[in-house]
């Protein structure tokens, strides 16, 4: 579909990549990958033609469309949402302003056999069968579609653009791009507007899209789902194998190895024939087998192993005093915007240690919610903090509160506490803001700068509390996975707001989903949670029955109610696991003992008798554990 060859680029002085070469075919579907500043947005700038390279060319078939989704657009207020999303149909909607035109004249004239009544007649037989070849009688059944794929409700369709959020209006932006139908999609960071379930529709409409893709994404879920190939941005370079992201890693960490071992055997040979060389110049009867050696050695080719990008974020989270053992109680806790509500009467209990993730639709409280425990907006319910309770809060638009005209070291400065400030430029440097970079403007900074230096910001300041809202936007995936590991080592307690199920696996053991103003916690990580909801496509979700909450209320109980009974069965659970453990332990050693020296074991008084009661122990143990489980599985179904 189209090849690029030797393409350089540069920008503000420095240079993005050299010489880079690659083809894409009609059925690429092609995941674009590097650390942020490695200049993939810029690549899908040049491949949409919005900018030009410094050499190179780029060569498209003919007749070629591109359809291009950049992180952050321009919008036009106005229109409904339905109104915006049909202007993805251009031609369709010129064949019906024409239509209504050629209609108003032919009501106005009574010549029906005068040459321009059947030149309009003409022209509206032609349009007539256009407008059913380009699909003038489907467009609005599939706008509607592809609509609701992405989250939106019937009653929001005809609500103007402009009372959406930036990230609903960027869904809106995404349904036209998908409406087109384009040969070539190329899609920057299209997830990070998305909830999950939009995410898992989009990642089924990718698959079954004809034309090819090229995404920018951090979420390898979503990259290993949709992508058959692999291109990496790296050192200047590009490097592209046709595999699905995780396969392409390990696949590149497999070839590196070999390429150093190689690296590493011809360097061996090379020392090795050079000793020769200087053995061989001394003697004169044997200056040209060291001149012959001299142009073999000047013959090979050196084996160079590709480039690793080991720089990265140092990240820890410490946790400033110990809190007690409950970290908050919210009852009854709801919120309005003007007459839409929000949440409705919410009870949440938090305990110290926690690991909680809230997810769920855009629109159904998770943020609200983040803000309410964190006092940043004023609600209606209660709210009680802990003792020593101290909250770091990440909000999802964190990034936005930095000063285009400050310095990374002038806002990191300003965010510290007199303790922290004498630490500060170390800080910077751990989150790769080194030498000159501390000078740098929030106003030139990227995606992924602004989200390091608002991580940096919360580091600054002590806390045992984390609740972090959409953390990994713009981050690009070795700082995401930094992030992860610092999270779980966080000896606090933690709730997070995302929508990125990898970087969620392994992390949260509690899921709270927020639906219709309520919510429902999920005791298990996010693969539990997804399994549970069987989500594999957006459609299963909308044509699972909905309960109403007048049947949910009366046969569960309280959300609050709920949690009390979980912690009960929680400590019940942990402390026969203790002693499972315990016996295990035991039985394990008499077992080794056996092993090491039979004889002298069983000689041992009442020997068997012990044995055989502590696997009854066990046995009963196990038991008592699997009642337990199954109570606790009854409870949270």
């Amino acid at each position: 579909m189209f090849t690029i060859q030797n393409i350089t680029v540069s920008f503000g002085g420095t240079t993005l990549f050299e010489d880079i070469s690659f083809r894409v075919g009609v059925s690429d579907r092609i995941g674009l990958i590097g650390k942020n500043g490695a200049g993939k947005s810029t690549l899908l700038k040049l491949l949409s033609q919005k900018i030009q390279p410094d050499s190179g060319h780029l060569t498209f078939e003919k007749g070629v469309t591109i359809g291009y989704l950049a992180q952050e657009l321009a919008f036009e207020n106005g229109r409904t949402v339905l109104e915006e999303a049909y202007l993805a149909f251009d031609e369709i909607l010129k064949i019906e302003q024409r239509t209504s035109q050629i209609h108003a004249l032919m009501a106005e004239t009574n010549e029906f056999e005068s040459e321009s009544y059947q030149a309009l007649l003409n022209e509206l037989t032609d349009l007539t069968e256009r407008y059913e070849i380009i699909g003038g009688y489907q467009y609005q059944a599939e706008t509607e579609k592809i609509l609701t794929g992405l989250g939106f409700l019937k009653e929001d369709f005809c609500k103007p653009t402009n009372t959406f959020s930036g990230g609903w209006r960027m869904r809106i932006e995404l349904a036209k791009l998908l409406l087109k139908q384009h040969d070539i999609l190329l899609l920057d960071e299209p997830t990070n507007h998305l909830d999950m379930d939009a995410i898992i529709w989009l990642e089924q409409f990718l698959k079954r899209y004809k034309g090819a893709v090229i995404l920018v994404s951090h979420d390898r879920i979503f990259l290993d789902e949709v992508t058959n190939r692999t291109i990496e941005l790296i050192h200047k370079r590009c490097y592209d194998f046709k595999k699905p992201y995780s396969e392409y890693m390990v696949f590149r960490e497999e070839m590196r190895t070999q390429q150093r071992a190689a690296q590493k055997n011809q360097e061996k040979q090379i020392q090795q024939t050079e000793r020769l060389i200087e053995r061989f110049r001394a003697k004169a009867s044997k200056a040209s087998m060291a001149q012959s050696l001299i142009k073999k050695l000047d013959k090979i080719e050196r084996i160079e192993a590709e480039p690793e990008d080991t720089v990265a974020m140092k990240l820890s989270f410490p946790v400033s005093v110990q809190p007690g053992k409950i970290i908050l109680e919210a009852e009854g806790i709801t919120k309005k915007y003007g007459e839409k509500e929000v949440l409705s009467k919410v009870d949440l209990l938090v305990e110290r240690g926690s690991k909680i993730a809230f997810v769920g639709q855009n629109g159904q409280g998770k943020s609200t919610l983040a803000k309410v425990l964190v006092g940043e907006i004023v609600h209606e319910g209660h709210l009680k903090l802990g003792h020593n309770v101290t909250l770091g809060y990440f909000a999802q638009n964190q990034a936005d509160y930095l000063e285009a005209n400050k310095t990374v070291l002038q806002t990191a400065e300003e965010a510290a506490t007199e303790e922290s400030r004498k630490k500060v430029r170390d800080l910077l440097g751990a989150f790769l803001f080194q030498g000159d970079d501390v000078d740098k403007k929030g106003a030139v900074l990227s995606g992924g700068e602004r989200n390091r230096l608002a991580l940096c910001k919360l580091l600054l300041k002590p806390f045992n509390v984390l609740i972090m809202d959409e953390p990994t936007n713009h981050l690009d995936m070795a700082s995401k996975e930094i992030l992860k590991e610092a999270l779980i080592k966080f000896e606090g307690t933690l709730i997070l707001v995302s929508h990125d199920r990898d970087f969620l696996d392994g992390l949260c053991s509690r899921v709270i989903e927020f639906k219709d103003r309520k919510i429902k916690t999920f005791l298990g990580d996010i693969g539990y949670y997804l399994e549970s909801k069987k989500m594999a496509s957006l459609q299963q979700l909308e044509q699972s029955p909905k309960i109403s909450e007048t049947a949910s209320s009366s046969k569960k109980p309280s959300d609050y109610e709920f949690q009390k009974k979980e912690r009960a069965l929680k400590n019940k659970l942990s402390k026969v696991e203790n002693e499972i453990s315990t016996l295990e332990k035991e039985i394990k050693a008499i077992d080794l003992e056996l092993e090491i020296n039979y004889e002298e074991t069983i000689k041992q008084p009442h020997f068997f008798d012990g044995y055989q009661e502590k696997k009854q122990q066990l046995e009963t143990l196990m038991e008592k554990w699997e009642l337990v489980q199954e109570q606790l599985d009854t409870l949270t179904k």
